[in-house]
């Protein structure tokens, strides 16, 4: 940050060594994929105590390890806070003692919160090849998925079944985090509903599963796409719909969309919103979104994230976008809805809560 007494020549310096750092940043993607496939939290985890360099490299079982190797990643990861180090203190030289911490924890692969999986589709080729031709994008209009793949991110899902397992992996473990949020801070909303709730753009049917576990008085629909609904597991109280919200929504008394809107232009969102209206029950109807909803100011820790959401959409998807409150208002008037509340959760979206 600028100070009165910085001079020209600081204000460069540092100006250089952030530029070097946001060149170098896709290092911190990669190297937390490596600690993901490596099983590097896991194996710390399942010692029950800090573990050694040494424990680690014999629990990841490779006859040719680099060991070295290893050293510089934890050392990265240390530095980048992923995980703590230990030095102990006694005389002669001991080996450094890792341990998880509360950003480790999140890279769990045997348990089901944690973001795992989204670093696996985050840094898979596939997400990371549009973003090489963003000016591409930019100077001559389309979506640099579309441009690199050849297909729309949906499209080359349903054709591509490794990275639609990827794909429908990483949105599992969203829907988990936040639909946890959810569930916990719109306790009101769904004791109050009554019926079904139809979850469209579900994916494999997580988010609705445990929202039905949690309120079992409610029935659940799961809708999506044919190629997702597939492979989804069977939940009890849930039945899985195949479809195309942009025909028809199966009719409920509440529907339930967690990050859908976000991918589509406002005049598909429109279309979208207007068959949810369709399906809901004009006087006891409800449809409850789950966004971001941008900020004009900073507002909590996950604002920074919101604009990187951002620039994903924008790479990934034609007219894909987050909202601002007021394009929000806009949006849901033009789709036929007259009354919304904002209800903020501890993640990156809020819960908007939408009436006919």
């Amino acid at each position: 940050m600028n100070t009165q007494n910085e001079t020209g020549s600081d204000a460069m310096l540092r100006g250089q060594a952030q530029i070097l750092q946001y060149i170098y940043g896709a290092l911190d993607g990669m190297a937390i994929r490596c600690c993901v496939e490596l099983h590097i939290a896991d194996i710390i985890n399942n010692h029950g105590r800090p573990t050694t360099l040494s424990e680690i490299s014999t629990a990841i079982d490779s006859p040719s390890i680099n060991v070295d190797g290893l050293r510089r990643l934890m050392t990265f990861l240390v530095n980048r806070k992923v995980f703590d180090e230990m030095v102990e203190s006694e005389e002669g030289e001991r080996e450094p003692l890792y341990s998880l911490n509360y950003c480790s924890k999140w890279l769990l692969c045997d348990t089901n919160v944690t973001l795992a999986p989204l670093v696996m589709m985050r840094t898979d080729p596939v997400t990371n090849l549009p973003l090489h031709i963003l000016s591409r994008s930019i100077k001559e209009g389309g979506t640099a998925f579309k441009a690199a793949h050849g297909e729309g991110l949906f499209e080359f899902c349903s054709i591509n079944s490794e990275f639609n397992r990827v794909f429908n992996e990483a949105m599992a473990c969203t829907a988990t985090i936040t639909t946890n949020a959810v569930i916990s801070h719109y306790k009101d909303g769904f004791l109050g509903s009554k019926g079904s709730v139809v979850d469209v753009g579900g994916g494999t049917g997580i988010a609705i599963s445990e929202i039905v576990k949690a309120y079992p008085h409610l029935k659940g629909i799961n809708f999506d796409l044919s190629h997702v609904v597939s492979t989804a597991p069977k939940y009890d109280g849930i039945t899985h719909v195949a479809g195309d919200m942009f025909k028809s929504i199966p009719p409920a008394e509440t529907i339930f969309m967690k990050w859908i809107l976000h991918d589509w232009r406002d005049d598909d969102c429109i279309k979208i919103l207007q068959n949810c209206q369709k399906a809901i029950p004009k006087k006891t109807g409800k449809l409850v979104i789950v966004e971001i909803v941008q900020q004009p100011i900073a507002h909590d820790i996950f604002d920074d994230i919101r604009l990187t959401y951002d620039l994903v959409m924008f790479s990934h998807f034609s007219g894909g976008r987050e909202r601002t409150e007021r394009e929000w208002k806009k949006l849901l008037n033009e789709g036929g809805f007259t009354r919304y509340n904002i209800i903020k959760i501890p993640t990156l979206q809020s819960i908007i809560e939408v009436f006919p």
